[in-house]
């Protein structure tokens, strides 16, 4: 896919392509229509990162619980399931997992969203690292960390996605 065909596509082609990229949240998409034309991977990126930067507090945090928690043995999507897959969470030892899910359902319980990590290029310890040391932080900066973490998912995505 290059970005002149995205740029040519319907509003619905498009929602159809990029509805994804953002967990479960086709608005991003949706809202993002209107922008074209883009320039380039890095345009089309900032300006998804703005729509969700400029959504209400409301929507972003729908966006946030849209995300499935890491190294759940629930259904996820095929993306979710790949990019997990591809930091090891799938192959987690019982005491890894257990650690993971108390950590999880500690964050969760604190912050009203799971934990969200961009796990390109990290494995299962960088992950536990990075969860231990966020679950120390305010509710504030926490939020807007899970945020950059989303839109960091969301650039992997479309690198997938958008070619030349």
């Amino acid at each position: 896919m290059t970005i002149e065909a995205l740029n040519a596509m319907s509003a619905k082609e498009f929602t159809d392509t990029l509805g994804g990229v953002y967990e479960h949240s086709p608005w991003v998409a949706e809202r993002i229509w209107k922008s074209r034309p883009f320039e380039s991977l890095d345009d089309l990126a900032r300006k998804m990162s703005a729509v969700v930067d400029a959504a209400s507090q409301n929507d972003q945090m729908t966006l946030l619980r849209a995300h499935p928690e890491l190294g759940t043995r629930l259904r996820v999507s095929t993306t979710s399931a790949a990019e997990q897959a591809g930091a090891g969470l799938d192959q987690l030892t019982e005491g890894e997992y257990d650690t993971l899910l108390e950590m999880n359902n500690a964050y969760s319980a604190k912050f009203g969203f799971p934990f969200i990590y961009a796990v390109r290029g990290s494995g299962t310890q960088d992950i536990l690292i990075a969860l231990g040391l966020r679950l120390d932080e305010d509710a504030e900066t926490e939020f807007r960390q899970a945020l950059w973490e989303v839109s960091r998912i969301a650039r992997f995505r479309l690198e997938g996605i958008v070619g030349g």
